[in-house]
C-alpha cells in the first residue's frame, strides 16, 4: 500500500486527536490569542454561538458544496475505474504518474481483485456523496451558523482526496485478468449490507433532526437549537456522525479488511467525529439543564 498516503491520512487522524484532546485549551480567555484561533477552527455551527464573531467566516450551509464537488470528481474517478475494470484499459497517464510518486506498483499479482474492491468502494462513496448531497437540497434545514474558511477549504479538498485514495489502491495496469464474478468475495457482501444498514439509519437521524425546525407539513417554522429524541438519539448525542464513522468501516470490509490506508482514513474519520460530537454533546449539556445525562457523544454506551 501506498506509504505516503498511510502516513499523511495517519498526520491528519492524529492532529484531529490532538484537538480533540486540546479542545478546552485556553477556554474562555479574553483578546484575540491563539487559543482563539484554534477554537474559531475546531468550532462551527451551534458550537461557535457565544463567541465573539470573526473574520473569514461563510455560512455553513455551504456543506453542500462539499458534496457537489465529491459527486463530480468521484464520478469522474468512478468513470476511469469501471472503464479498467471492465474494459481492460489504462488510467490517463497523469495518475499513472502519481501512482508512481506515492510508491503505488503499476502491476499487482491480484490486480483483478484490487481493482473490483475499489470500484465497488468508489462507488459507494460516489453514492454516498449523491445521498447527502439530496439531503442538503431537500431535507436539511440550516441554521445561520457559520464555518471558517479554512474548514471550508479543507472539506472541499478532503472529498477530492478521499476518492483519490481509493484509485490510489490499485495498480494501474493489468491485462490477463480473470472474469468479472469470480472477483467478488464474502467481505463485498458483508461491506455492502452494512454500508446499507448504516446509511439507512443516518438518514433517519438527519430527518429527526430537521423535523425540529419544521411542522409535520414540512413547513420550516424555526432555526433554533433543541433537543433531537427517538431512534439513535436516545443513546448518543450525534448518531449521524456515529453512522458516518459505520459507513467508512463498511468500506474498510469491502476492501477485504487488511488495506491498511483505508484503515488510516477509518481513524481519521473517527478522530474527526469525535472532535465534532464532543463539542456538540458539550453544547447540549451547557444549554439544556434538562438533557440526558445517560446519552453520550459519539459511540453508545463507550464514549
Amino acid at each position: 500500500m501506498p506509504a505516503a498516503l498511510s502516513a499523511a491520512w495517519s498526520l491528519l487522524a492524529g492532529a484531529f486527536l490532538a484537538a480533540l484532546l486540546l479542545r478546552d485549551w485556553a477556554r474562555g480567555s479574553r483578546g484575540v490569542s491563539v487559543s482563539d484561533l484554534f477554537q474559531d477552527l475546531i468550532r462551527y455551527g451551534k458550537t461557535k454561538r457565544g463567541r465573539a464573531p470573526r473574520l473569514l467566516q461563510v455560512p455553513k450551509r455551504w456543506f453542500t458544496h462539499f458534496y457537489v464537488v465529491s459527486v463530480l470528481w468521484n464520478g469522474i474517478l468512478l468513470i476511469w475505474l469501471s472503464r479498467a475494470v471492465f474494459f481492460r484499459g489504462s488510467f490517463p497517464s497523469w495518475i499513472q504518474q502519481v501512482h508512481q510518486a506515492l510508491g503505488r506498483d503499476s502491476q499487482s499479482e491480484d490486480a483483478d481483485s484490487e481493482h473490483f474492491s475499489a470500484l465497488l468502494v468508489l462507488l459507494l462513496l460516489w453514492l454516498h456523496s449523491c445521498r447527502r448531497l439530496a439531503e442538503c437540497l431537500w431535507t436539511s434545514v440550516f441554521s445561520n451558523g457559520v464555518i471558517h474558511i479554512v474548514q471550508y477549504c479543507f472539506g472541499l479538498a478532503y472529498y477530492v482526496a478521499v476518492g483519490s485514495t481509493v484509485l490510489c489502491q490499485v495498480p494501474t495496469n493489468f491485462t490477463n485478468g480473470k472474469q468479472l464474478p469470480v472477483q467478488i468475495s464474502w467481505y463485498h457482501f458483508i461491506g455492502v449490507v452494512m454500508y446499507i444498514w448504516a446509511s439507512l439509519h443516518q438518514h433517519k437521524c438527519l430527518v429527526i433532526l430537521a423535523n425540529l425546525r419544521k411542522t409535520k407539513s414540512g413547513q420550516v417554522v424555526s432555526l433554533s437549537h433543541s433537543v433531537p429524541s427517538g431512534h439513535w438519539f436516545e443513546r448518543v448525542s450525534c448518531p449521524h456522525y456515529f453512522a458516518e464513522l459505520l459507513i467508512y468501516v463498511s468500506m474498510a470490509i469491502t476492501f477485504g479488511f487488511h488495506n491498511v490506508t483505508w484503515w488510516c482514513v477509518v481513524m481519521y474519520v473517527l478522530f474527526n467525529q469525535a472532535l465534532a460530537a464532543v463539542l456538540c454533546h458539550e453544547f447540549y449539556q451547557e444549554n439544556f439543564s434538562s438533557y440526558p445525562k445517560h446519552r453520550k457523544a459519539l459511540i453508545p454506551f463507550v464514549f
